[in-house]
């Protein structure tokens, strides 16, 4: 496994709002080494998604690089960016995106189809990663069948799947409430440590950096903190100007 499991360098992206340039990212660099859980928070539109598309290859920087596993994404094109996705980062997004019309073993099976697996790995493999994370016996069942917080556990277990070295979630707690996005969390993270798995957490949820061991604060498109774990209950001051979160993001 490489030294760094995700590394960027000086990113900045701009969009464009009618005549005028607006800066999402300014000169942006951080580092996640393997088995480190990074939580980069702050207020909406301050740069953190952006950051996260970046980082994913989901989009190009005006300036500056990302590199995963050694490998910078800006050589790949865009066939081999989707084959590099798919085999080294899993994804875990806020509104679960499941496929409503296929059961719950289809969903989790994806990644590995779109791999070409033989179907016999396939199946072993999806039954082994719901277990995981307590959906065992649950293959058949719908989307519609499962709670909130079911749904986003299958949606973890569908970005473990291909045990990725790397998972990027997307604000995955803001659809829950406080409990069971403790427990998504806590999935999410603590069982991803054994297999020395980088998770990178995007969230503006003071809660949702519980099990963090670096946080990133982002305002205006800047890093503009880096605290510890230790640290941790001066994201309450940074991010929400003092008011404590409900857990809601």
């Amino acid at each position: 496994m490489a030294e760094l499991i995700i590394e960027a360098r000086g990113l900045w992206k701009s969009y464009r709002a009618g005549a005028a340039a607006v800066v999402a990212l300014r000169d942006v660099s951080l580092a996640v080494p393997p088995g480190s859980v990074v939580a980069v928070v702050g207020p909406s539109g301050s740069g953190k998604t952006t950051l996260l598309n970046l980082l994913a290859g989901l989009d190009r920087p005006d300036a500056g690089e990302v590199t995963v596993l050694g490998q910078r994404l800006v050589d790949f094109d865009p066939e081999g960016a989707t084959e590099f996705r798919r085999r080294h980062i899993g994804f875990v997004f806020q509104f679960f995106n499941l496929i409503p019309t296929m059961s719950v073993g289809d969903n989790v099976a994806l990644p590995l189809l779109a791999d070409g697996h033989p179907w016999r790995e396939i199946k072993e493999r999806v039954e082994v990663v719901l277990a995981a994370v307590g959906l065992a016996g649950k293959e058949m069942r719908r989307p519609s069948e499962l709670s909130g917080g079911e749904m986003q556990r299958v949606a973890v277990a569908r970005a473990l799947v291909m045990e990725p070295a790397l998972v990027l979630a997307d604000e995955p707690t803001g659809n829950l409430d406080s409990v069971t996005g403790d427990s998504i969390l806590q999935l999410l993270c603590v069982a991803t440590q054994p297999m020395r798995r980088a998770v990178l957490l995007v969230t503006h949820s003071y809660l949702a950096t519980a099990y963090a061991d670096r946080i990133l604060v982002v305002r205006d498109g800047e890093i503009v903190e880096e605290l510890t774990a230790a640290e941790r209950s001066k994201t309450l001051q940074l991010v929400h100007g003092g008011r404590r979160d409900a857990g809601r993001d």
